[in-house]
């Protein structure tokens, strides 16, 4: 049994609480939220499983020293001081990537140059080879974050950012990133016990993580690799084994879940998407125009979606599509709980529903919010006079 040890699953703004139950759900040990992270522990085997597994982790880094730094030279000598022999050889790859929150320190570019320059020089006067930098494809990827006094180095278990799951290979304007969607999506309380719908679908994101979450599918199966791989300690039987696991785990979903886009071109990447993620089965995409549908039955409905903002389309009308989003939802979507997500707060106001919840989140930079609308069958006056 390998030990355990401190880990950092970093997330983003507002999806604290999501990735601490979905750690818990994992089998994490000591789980604590802080800000756009929560810490946890586990073996190596866990550090396998989260990476695979987790929905809302951008990335899991794991700490290997602690340590104060007041001026430059405290942070060139603590990191030559650590023994990055036990994690690489002199020939091996690194990049180093920082983030800082400090007065001396102040570019994050320079703190990660001034720990490369240490990690080389070790090397260098201990077997007189050195390694190098590889950007893209490094065998060791290293984090230095500085918070005001206090600097934590950590070896970043991921590599590229988890919401790149590998699925992926056709976009549209600005797509919804992975990680995102499978955070809005959990925060919907979307379990899976009924249809699904997005009805501007994009390229698809919505709705493969929608069908991922149902059928308890890994998000990360179809990742080519994880930072991990490169390791010295790097087992790929255990890998394989924590892979079976999870697999075991899947579930069967006796819903449907449905996509609408108006762009041709958008149905087709999305479709060749949800190919891609061999999800075909549970998905069904069309070329509709949503203010042009209705619901089709009477059972429950449960959407998720992402609107135009204004930014990502001129010569839209935010006044008038915001007002027909309305519109359709009252006239067209009864017994349906409609989640959407935007940063055009303005553009709330005219869809001239009142929401039930309102939830502040971040698209990239552009601070938004979740937005959910109960739809009732007849009007909800009715409704609470039934009740």
């Amino acid at each position: 049994m390998d030990n355990n040890f401190k880990m950092v699953a970093k997330t983003l703004f507002g999806f604290e609480d999501i990735l601490a139950k979905e750690l818990t759900q994992l089998g994490a040990m000591d789980v604590k939220k802080g800000v756009r992270n929560v810490s946890f522990v586990g073996d190596k085997g866990f550090m396998y499983k989260t990476n695979m597994g987790l929905r809302t982790a951008i990335k899991i880094l794991k700490p290997i020293a602690e340590f104060r730094v007041h001026r430059e030279d405290d942070l060139y000598k603590n990191i030559k001081q650590l023994p990055w022999e036990d994690y690489l050889s002199s020939s091996g790859t690194i990049a180093v990537d920082a983030t800082v929150h400090h007065s001396i320190f102040t570019h994050t570019k320079y703190t990660a140059l001034k720990a490369k320059d240490a990690i080389v020089d070790r090397f260098r006067e201990n077997t007189g080879e050195r390694p190098n930098v590889d950007l893209r494809f490094p065998d060791l990827k290293i984090n230095i974050h500085i918070d005001r006094k206090h600097c934590t180095v950590s070896l970043d278990t991921s590599g590229e950012s988890l919401h790149k799951r590998g699925y992926k290979t056709a976009t549209n304007i600005a797509p919804i990133n992975e990680v995102l969607a499978a955070g809005l999506i959990l925060m919907s309380g979307w379990d899976g016990q009924c249809d699904f719908m997005d009805p501007m679908c994009g390229s698809g994101t919505i709705l493969a993580e929608a069908a991922m979450i149902a059928c308890n599918i890994p998000p990360n199966l179809m990742r080519k690799e994880f930072a991990f791989e490169r390791w010295s300690d790097w087992n790929v039987d255990l890998f394989e084994k924590i892979e079976e696991s999870l697999l075991n785990k899947t579930r069967d979903f006796h819903y449907k879940i449905l996509g609408y886009d108006k762009s041709p071109s958008a149905v087709r990447k999305a479709k060749d998407n949800i190919k891609n993620a061999h999800l075909e089965e549970f998905i069904t995409i069309k070329h509709e125009d949503f203010f042009k549908t209705q619901k089709a039955g009477t059972d429950k409905l449960h959407m998720v979606f992402n609107p135009p903002y204004g930014e990502r389309l001129e010569n839209l009308n935010v006044e008038e599509f915001y007002g027909q989003i309305g519109t359709t939802l009252k006239h067209g979507y009864p017994n349906t709980n409609a989640w959407l997500i935007t940063s055009n707060l303005e553009a709330l106001k005219y869809i001239g529903l009142r929401p039930s919840r309102k939830i502040k989140v971040f698209n990239a930079k552009l601070e938004s919010r979740f937005v959910k609308y109960e739809m009732y069958e007849g009007s909800r006056k009715s409704k609470k006079q039934e009740a």
